[in-house]
């Protein structure tokens, strides 16, 4: 993994109001995805079967936008590959897989909660790996966050605890931190575009490979789903998917963290989770209950102490644009 480069969080960069948009429209793409993926889910599609396809028509609508973004740059794409493989591996293919198996059996509110711990995670893998050592503030900032972790899981009121469900959506966590660590990091040269389309076609070839191995099940269902009453076709579904959460979200979210840093743009994209609870809330009548909120909030606070106690630790580099 690469380290958070670029994070100068008393310099205002330029862009920023640029990026704030960006990283807006990203979360609220994003937030939608467990939404709609909920229902294909319950109608016998596999969370393999929905990944594989949003990742697929994903890939296909940004691709266009990424040859032309790599014109006269081709000689950047052999240094980055293994960046391009772990961002397909894990940001894209990993962790949406990860997500929509935690959907599966819990709400998607919750699960997105427990997957938005990631900036936590970064801190803590930069603390090990970099020797980067968290302050007073941060340690008690991620502290409060496993506190509302616990509530979010619901584990005091005596309610059924989905131990598989928290097992994938903690599995989402590290695909969502290698996601910000990632998209933040442009010493590969490559432009935004570049690296979401080269992540999005990496992580669906992964996939269907994986799925024509039979290591990942890849179901379908004809059955018309339901949103707010109003009953779609299944392949309505995943095309929203693939152009909203997939190609919509990882380009706008790429060029977010470019011109904002990974500490930045991790804390704006908390705003996802807001998100995926009015989408769910409004598409399928889900909501947490109040001790569900509570450690909702509690996790909110803990990750933007995380990111107010963050040292400097970079000196600053020119954004690409």
């Amino acid at each position: 993994m690469t380290t958070l480069t670029r994070d100068a969080p008393v310099q205002v960069r330029r862009g920023t109001s640029t990026g704030l948009t960006f990283a807006l429209v990203s979360a609220t793409a994003f937030g939608l995805s467990g939404a709609l993926a909920r229902p294909l889910l319950d109608t016998g599609w596999s969370a393999g079967g929905v990944v594989l396809l949003r990742i697929a028509v994903g890939a296909l609508a940004v691709l266009p936008l990424g040859l032309v973004a790599m014109r006269g740059r081709w000689h950047l794409l052999g240094p980055a590959l293994p960046t391009l493989l772990l961002y397909g591996g894990l940001a894209v293919a990993g962790a949406q897989f990860c997500y929509f198996s935690a959907v599966r059996t819990m709400e998607v509110g919750p699960a997105l909660l427990i997957e938005y711990t990631a900036p936590a995670a970064v801190v803590v893998w930069m603390w090990l790996r970099h020797g980067q050592r968290p302050g007073r503030v941060t340690v008690l900032g991620a502290v409060v966050a496993a506190l509302g972790l616990l509530l979010v899981l619901d584990l005091f009121s005596g309610a059924d605890f989905d131990l598989r469900g928290a097992a994938w959506a903690l599995a989402a966590m590290v695909g969502a931190a290698a996601y910000f660590v990632i998209s933040a990091d442009d010493r590969s040269g490559l432009p935004p575009m570049a690296l979401a389309t080269g992540g999005l076609v990496v992580g669906g070839l992964l996939l269907g490979l994986l799925g024509l191995l039979r290591l990942m099940p890849v179901e379908t269902s004809s059955a018309h789903v339901t949103y707010a009453g109003v009953e779609v076709a299944p392949w309505l579904a995943i095309l929203v998917l693939g152009l909203v959460t997939a190609a919509l979200a990882y380009g706008t979210g790429i060029a977010a963290s470019r011109r904002l840093g990974s500490r930045l743009a991790s804390f704006v994209a908390l705003s996802e989770v807001v998100a995926a609870v009015l989408w769910a809330w409004a598409l399928l009548g889900q909501l947490p209950g109040p001790v569900q909120f509570a450690g909702g909030a509690l996790i909110l606070l803990g990750v933007i102490g995380v990111k107010a106690g963050e040292r400097s630790v970079e000196r600053p580099e020119p954004v690409i644009v």
